[in-house]
């Protein structure tokens, strides 16, 4: 069973690099391309910071060294509970392995550009969302199944016995 949710963790970080490089490839930093006018469209940025763009304007030495061992230290925690949970296939091991993913996608780039590539971009009005990309997605996709798992669980018999 853990051979699929790796797989999908591969398969997140793939459509992560192949979504970045043909942003980098064919869009101008900073310039963008309308997708849905006055809602969303494509914009090549490069983000030094966290994900949304938190700590970006920070010229701290430690910053990127700190996003690096963060990142690091999140995909051997996330690998090790994939690990101990990997007997089947849930929303847990599912989000897990999203964020898995997408965790590896951001590392990828920290590592080997010193930024993350974003360039899904949002906005209404005045009201704009800080860009972000498929592994940012991937992440965010994996914390809501994990907090749904943890929100809408229906107790175990053993859970409910117990407590009577």
């Amino acid at each position: 069973m853990r051979k699929y949710f790796f797989l999908i963790a591969a398969i997140v970080l793939l459509l992560d690099r192949i979504t970045k490089w043909a942003v980098a490839g064919n869009i101008a930093l900073h310039d963008s391309v309308a997708v849905v006018p006055g809602f969303f469209r494509l914009t090549h940025v490069q983000n030094t910071g966290a994900a949304f763009g938190l700590f970006a304007e920070s010229s701290a030495q430690w910053k990127a060294g700190a996003l690096v061992l963060f990142s690091v230290l999140a995909l051997v925690v996330v690998c090790a509970l994939l690990w101990k949970n990997g007997h089947s296939l849930s929303t847990t091991t599912i989000g897990l392995s999203l964020i898995l993913g997408g965790a590896m996608g951001n590392l990828w780039d920290r590592l080997f550009a010193g930024h993350v590539v974003d360039f899904l971009d949002f906005y209404v009005g005045s009201y704009h969302w800080p860009a972000f990309n498929v592994a940012d997605s991937a992440i965010v996709v994996g914390a809501l199944l994990l907090v749904s798992e943890i929100l809408f669980a229906k107790p175990s018999s053993e859970t409910v016995k117990s407590s009577s």
